[in-house]
């Protein structure tokens, strides 16, 4: 099932743990690419100051402010990109860094094992392996396929969207910690736990 604009117009901390056992999907050619998410971190609104958004709505942090469920993408250190999902409502700026994922040899089956599995961890690795670039930036999460009934052109050309296969996520298994690499953002912000992820892919 694809995720709608309803499964991100909801508040950005439940989304992100949400989001863990979702998958990924890039549709590259005629060839479908999907990850199982396991990692993420949330950044959530305007007096968080390790969001972009705290900064106010500036031409990059502008996607932000927006609808949910388009995508954020920005560019870090000349060379990685970084994807997130805007979530909540219109003009509250939040949005979740997807940080890492699982490669499933088994495509589409909603049954694996650890032996078929393989980490893409890294926010960068994850774009590269996926091809995501700027492009994508401020387009909605959409599948490109006639499951988009009703769409309009430019949300069927999105060619990169979420879906719920049917994974089932214990919450034992769910833990969350101060995000990475946000010390800038002070004492109170670095330490806020947002960052969540599958302790079972933890290694």
């Amino acid at each position: 099932m694809i995720l709608k604009q309803k499964f991100f117009n909801r508040p950005t901390l439940k989304v992100a743990e949400d989001l863990l056992g979702k998958f990924l999907v890039r549709k590259i050619g005629n060839r479908e690419r999907a990850l199982m998410i396991t990692e993420v971190e949330a950044y959530d609104g305007p007096h968080d100051k390790a969001s972009h958004a705290h900064k106010g709505r500036t031409k990059r942090a502008e996607v932000m402010f927006g609808e949910a469920g388009r995508w954020y993408v920005y560019l870090v250190y000349g060379m990685h990109y970084m994807l997130n999902i805007v979530t909540g409502p219109k003009n509250y700026p939040a949005a979740i860094l997807i940080r890492g994922a699982i490669r499933c040899s088994q495509g589409r089956s909603l049954t694996w094992s650890r032996s078929v599995l393989d980490q893409v961890k890294g926010p960068g690795k994850l774009t590269k392996f996926l091809k995501i670039d700027k492009k994508f930036n401020g387009k909605i999460a959409e599948s490109p396929s006639p499951r988009a009934c009703g769409a309009s052109v430019s949300r069927r050309k999105t060619g990169l969207w979420l879906e719920d296969r049917g994974i089932k996520i214990n919450k034992e298994n769910i833990k969350r910690t101060p995000r990475i690499g946000v010390n800038y953002a002070g004492k109170i912000w670095a330490n806020k736990p947002y960052r969540f992820f599958l302790t079972i892919f933890d290694k």
